[in-house]
């Protein structure tokens, strides 16, 4: 029997996006072993209601606990909105870690003047998730919400650079960033956190459109770096120096989660590595 140190790290998505969590997390842990699942079948979480959302999250979590893992991962901004507390009730002896409280610890932390935008799909914004996790760290922060859903599907296609990208990112964030002349000056945030796990590939594009100087926090790497401090505390590092393995599951069309997961990864995912499961 394995030891628990040695078990692997679960984490879920309702589709490829949270494979920028995966990236970050080798960058962070190139040793532990990963199961990536994505539940693309259901996808996009974003549409459907807090309920679904949450039995969603649980049958992947129960996918992943029946395998064996020593620590769960949410990898979707909303099902860790929906379903985080659920998802621990259900699986009391799993450390579970979602991807909104560390970018919302992000942000608290390099803010100087206290203004924050943070950009998401239409439902992690309606759901004030990000917001009620900044001003719990932070009660006189100033938040602006911005939907941008758009960017979901400019990721999955692979327009991430270039005109299209920029334009779309203009439109967005102009509102934020670049109030309309004659209106009432309100702060600009320093601040903006990309409350999607799709949005860090259009960093680049974004970077473009915003103010030189506005610190941009990417909710994948924070997470990677929760999830490392929380191992450490438990003494659950994997030992040894081999590069860890990753098992891909997906509940629906293995061939295109292996096509667009390369890309959200930077490295190839073959159909033949994708296993497809049934929940």
């Amino acid at each position: 029997m394995k030891n628990i140190a040695e078990l692997p790290i679960g984490m879920f998505d309702s589709g490829v996006g949270g494979l920028t969590v995966l990236k970050a997390l080798r960058q962070r842990m190139p040793c532990e072993d990963v199961i990536y699942l994505g539940d693309t079948a259901r996808l996009p979480y974003g549409t459907k209601s807090p309920q679904t959302v949450t039995r969603y999250g649980v049958q992947c979590g129960a996918e992943l606990v029946g395998r064996g893992i020593k620590l769960l991962v949410v990898a979707c901004n909303t099902a860790s909105a929906m379903a985080l507390s659920a998802l621990q009730e259900a699986y009391p002896d799993v450390p579970v870690i979602g991807v909104v409280e560390p970018g919302a610890k992000a942000a608290c932390a390099v803010t100087k003047n206290g203004a924050i935008a943070v950009v998401a799909t239409e439902s992690t914004i309606a759901g004030g998730a990000y917001q009620r996790a900044i001003h719990s760290l932070y009660p006189s922060a100033r938040i602006v919400g911005h939907p941008c859903s758009l960017f979901v599907a400019l990721a999955e296609e692979g327009w991430i650079d270039g005109d299209v990208a920029e334009v779309v990112a203009a439109r967005y964030l102009d509102p934020v960033f670049k109030p309309a002349s004659g209106a009432v000056a309100p702060v600009i945030p320093d601040t903006l956190v990309l409350g999607c796990t799709h949005f860090p590939l259009l960093a680049p594009a974004i970077r473009k459109v915003t103010p030189p100087d506005t610190f941009i926090v990417d909710s994948a790497a924070t997470t990677a770096e929760t999830v490392f401090e929380e191992l450490n505390r438990l003494g659950l590092i994997r030992p040894g120096t081999d590069c860890g393995a990753t098992v891909y599951l997906t509940t629906d069309d293995a061939p295109r989660f292996a096509r667009t997961g390369t890309r959200f990864l930077g490295t190839p995912i073959t159909e033949n590595e994708v296993e497809l499961v049934d929940l």
